[in-house]
């Protein structure tokens, strides 16, 4: 006698609405599937990691920088990233996603909506080429809310708040998503694919303190979802696992406030003093390595020091002007005042900004190796104090060129990843991490595996 046939009741469910789970929810509607998108805390729009960030999406070789003669490539990108990462990043997640990248903003832009442009005005350490794609005010709860309104207009797509993926059960022929609602509700959803975008562990402190001990002190500023989920139904699975040593770290978060503070005040030229009024590193070298930085000084806090153009480079950025509002950024006429301000010995404060200047001019080596400034900070000064943080982890699921998890180096069927629940393309600890590289992980992958399942998982 025949087996009676598996009933599917939706085709794809994508736990976790944030960029990784709504990039895959709408490549995955447009392939003709319909979709459940399921997210568990119903802060997502403005309390997920996709809406704290700066909406940065890197890619090398995309109509943007061709529009205005920019030379670049996905080879060019990847050298970028096994530079910055001395070699560690996985390789096939790097070649995936820097070759997918000029698609992905394109089709962000026809498709999601997002009205990118590409960020000339700074670049971030370790791109070789102006390559970040922006919503205009950088704020990524912009960019979400553009995603989160395509996903509303799609007819195949179902989001259900709050709603938590607690595990999945792969079969042969399909997949089964037990799923619970916070009242301890439940029910099971027999599917032909899952999409697992409920991002790393950062929200986990025991998770952090056993894999990324040196920034376990720092301040947590990431989405309160991101608790481990995928890595541990992934696990049961027996899917592999790898880099869960890496993360973003950031060391220009804003206290007691708990704003971001753009680094592009560094890369225009700000730095960073302790509360003993000295620089403790090259500033440039990238954000992600001085969050721990920040956290191992006195207090586990710093000043971030410009004046008035870095203020007014950065004021495109949403974030600049909350902390604008919120009167996080304090001024001072001379470098009395600012030593005032800021509590510091004005002594030491004098000498660190003078050597700084002339570091900046050309007459004297940067004590810390620092090579590029910008030009000389001037009075009066503004100065952000500010604590090193976890925004969030880098580790997580192995997956293929398509997004697909795997388990003994071959694909799980059924069972994809994206973003934070996936291995990303930063290497292992802070500092392999490319500004971006979050949101490209998120949007590619998820992108990768909305389109791989519906060309190839879905019955005819």
């Amino acid at each position: 006698m025949a087996e009676p046939e598996r009933r599917v009741d939706v085709d794809v469910v994508v736990a976790g609405a944030g960029a990784a789970g709504t990039s895959a929810a709408l490549a995955a509607a447009q392939g003709g599937a319909s979709v459940v998108l399921l997210e568990a805390q119903e802060t997502y729009r403005r309390g997920s990691n996709t809406a704290m960030s700066t909406s940065m999406i890197p890619a090398g070789g995309s109509r943007w920088q061709a529009a205005i003669g920019i030379e670049d490539s996905p080879g060019r990108f990847a050298d970028d990233i096994r530079t910055k990462t001395k070699g560690a990043a996985d390789p096939v997640v790097t070649k995936a996603l820097t070759q997918v990248a000029p698609e992905l903003v394109a089709w962000l832009a026809d498709i999601g909506g997002l009205p990118l442009e590409l960020v000339t005005d700074f670049r971030y350490p370790g791109h070789s080429r102006d390559r970040c794609h922006a919503v205009p005010d950088r704020a990524g709860r912009t960019m979400h809310g553009h995603l989160l309104e395509r996903v509303a207009a799609s007819e195949a797509i179902t989001l259900v708040v709050p709603m938590q993926l607690e595990d999945v059960e792969v079969e042969d022929g399909g997949v089964t998503a037990i799923v619970a609602s916070p009242d301890g509700a439940r029910e099971t959803i027999t599917t032909d694919a899952v999409v697992l975008a409920t991002n790393g562990f950062g929200a986990d402190s025991a998770l952090v303190e056993r894999h990324i001990p040196d920034i376990a002190a720092g301040t947590y500023h990431g989405g309160d979802g991101s608790r481990g989920d995928a890595l541990r139904i992934g696990r049961r699975l027996g899917a592999d696992v790898g880099y869960l040593d890496a993360y973003q770290g950031h060391g220009s978060l804003a206290t007691p406030h708990e704003i971001l503070l753009t680094w592009a005040t560094v890369m225009h030229g700000a730095i960073l003093v302790n509360t003993e009024g000295e620089r403790f590193g090259d500033e440039t070298e990238g954000y992600s390595e001085f969050g721990a930085r920040v956290v191992a000084q006195p207090g586990a806090t710093a000043w971030m020091l410009f004046d008035e153009r870095i203020d007014a480079a950065c004021r495109p950025f949403a974030d600049y002007q909350d902390l604008r509002e919120a009167g996080a950024v304090r001024w001072a006429a001379d470098v009395d005042a600012l030593a005032k301000t800021t509590g510091t010995p004005v002594e030491r404060l004098a000498v660190t900004l003078e050597h700084a200047r002339q570091a900046a001019q050309g007459l004297r080596a940067d004590d810390h190796g620092r090579r590029s400034f910008e030009t000389p900070l001037t009075a009066p000064y503004a100065a952000v104090k500010v604590t090193g943080a976890l925004f969030h982890t880098q580790g997580g699921l192995h997956v293929d060129e398509h997004a697909r998890v795997l388990a003994g180096g071959a694909p799980v069927t059924g069972l994809y990843a994206a973003g934070g629940a996936a291995v990303g393309i930063s290497g292992h600890g802070a500092d392999g991490y490319l500004a971006g590289n979050g949101l490209l992980s998120a949007l590619g992958l998820g992108y990768l595996a909305g389109r791989h399942l519906t060309q190839q998982q879905l019955p005819a």
